[in-house]
């Protein structure tokens, strides 16, 4: 067990003194930090390094020695900008990573960033949320904020933190405050600045609302409160379950396109010019990551219980999971129209990643495409330089070749287009088909 970090009080940034010490109650006088993240994956790590270059005091814990070990390393998943935050904080007092629980008691304000992925039958698995909230309830203390973030059901707030803190003597308004806040990061994306996004939150007391806020405020410029936490898990699954929605109906579309001899693409382009009541969403191979393929199925697993019926978020659920078996039997039918079968054809994925320009292949459609293609007797490889090895549906596990011939494949398979993509090599391949509906259309080049 690693031991309790900052043996003594650092000083705060006096920028960001939130009172001097004589003005705070009692309960907090004692901290040592300013905000405890629970859970340094692709939210917690960059949501702490965020804190971090605003001044405060920050401990991250997580449950993985490797992941501790990794980012004590530098050796993770982070756009540039937070790999260099990453750099600075190493050097930083003010910022320890830890696995240590009992550093929970030391922050001021607690986050909660963990994942909260779908099992085989796409019901919740809470497993890993449910041990993050009794592992922060258990060293919770007076006076501190509490938040979670955590995309889940309608009430998990209420379920895993309100109730178990009163039964620990700590009700929420009185002696703590707590609040859900969604996250709203997108891996790999630059083109917003974590200061730039907007905060929803909500607290079980009006008072809970503010503190959380407040906190939140440190780091980023807009903060929408809501009426309660409720409200602000509602939010996080209406945000992902209306691009679920969205792309599940931009990838009928392309199908529709085809079956009419259309480019979607143009389709889509000239759609957009549309400057109000069209937002745009393309095709693509499927959804993969943490969000899209999960958090409406949180929606769909609560409203069963409820007996409500919600048929349109339903059928589009449908429509993506059975996106990457369309995506291998488009394949199978472009070989067959040059007179190739599937069976001991030679396959070539390119990018496996859910998304450009990241490691994470959680719920990629890749994994699933390449299992069906070598179920049905191709030779498949990949190349992907974010992703050395995956392990494909059935367990096999395949590595990266890291400089493929082109024209010694049959047919290549454009799945996850990273920047810096070479696709110039393509002409040299003798069937491409496009799954990103990024590439022009050519002799060699056919869409899904």
């Amino acid at each position: 067990m690693i031991a309790m970090p900052f043996e003594k009080p650092l000083d705060d940034p006096p920028m960001l003194r939130l009172a001097v010490e004589g003005d705070r109650p009692r309960s907090e006088r004692s901290f040592v930090a300013d905000i405890a993240i629970v859970g340094l994956g692709y939210v917690g790590l960059p949501t702490a390094l965020a804190f971090h270059a605003a001044g405060l005091r920050v401990i991250g814990l997580d449950a993985s020695a490797a992941r501790i070990a990794a980012v004590k390393a530098g050796r993770v998943d982070l756009l540039p900008s937070d790999l260099d935050r990453l750099a600075v904080a190493q050097d930083d007092a003010g910022f320890l990573v830890t696995m240590d629980p009992s550093a929970i008691a030391g922050a001021a304000a607690v986050i909660i960033c963990v994942p909260t992925p779908v099992d085989d039958y796409l019901l919740p698995d809470l497993t890993i949320l449910r041990s993050a909230c009794q592992t922060v309830t258990a060293n919770a203390r007076a006076g501190q904020t509490i938040v979670l973030t955590s995309t889940t059901y309608v009430g998990t707030t209420y379920d895993m933190l309100v109730k178990p803190l009163a039964e620990r003597g700590l009700v929420a308004g009185t002696d703590i405050h707590v609040a859900f806040s969604p996250e709203r990061i997108d891996p790999g994306n630059a083109s917003h600045a974590h200061e730039d996004v907007p905060r929803v939150v909500g607290g079980v007391t009006a008072q809970c609302t503010e503190k959380a806020a407040e906190m939140l405020a440190r780091y980023v410029g807009v903060v929408h409160r809501v009426s309660s936490p409720e409200a602000a898990e509602m939010t996080k699954l209406v945000e992902n379950t209306f691009r679920a929605v969205n792309i599940a109906l931009a990838n009928e579309f392309a199908e529709a396109s085809r079956a009419l001899d259309l480019d979607i693409i143009e389709v889509i382009d000239a759609a957009s010019t549309k400057p109000y009541g069209f937002t745009r969403f393309t095709p693509g191979p499927g959804v993969g990551g943490h969000c899209i393929p999960c958090d409406p199925h949180y929606l769909l697993w609560q409203l069963r219980r409820a007996r409500v019926e919600t048929p349109l978020i339903e059928e589009a659920m449908k429509g993506i999971a059975s996106r990457p078996i369309r995506v291998a039997d488009r394949a199978r039918e472009v070989l067959s129209d040059v007179g190739k079968p599937l069976l001991g054809a030679r396959i070539l994925v390119l990018g496996i990643a859910y998304k450009p320009n990241v490691e994470d292949v959680r719920e990629s459609p890749a994994l699933e495409i390449m299992a069906r293609l070598r179920d049905g007797g191709a030779e498949v490889d990949y190349h992907d330089r974010y992703v050395p090895s995956a392990r494909l549906h059935g367990g096999r596990l395949l590595s990266h070749v890291p400089e493929p011939e082109i024209g010694a494949y049959d047919l290549v398979l454009v799945h996850t287009r990273h920047v810096g993509m070479d696709t110039a090599l393509l002409s040299a391949a003798p069937m491409v088909l496009d799954a990103t509906y990024t590439l022009p259309l050519a002799a060699n080049v056919v869409r899904v």
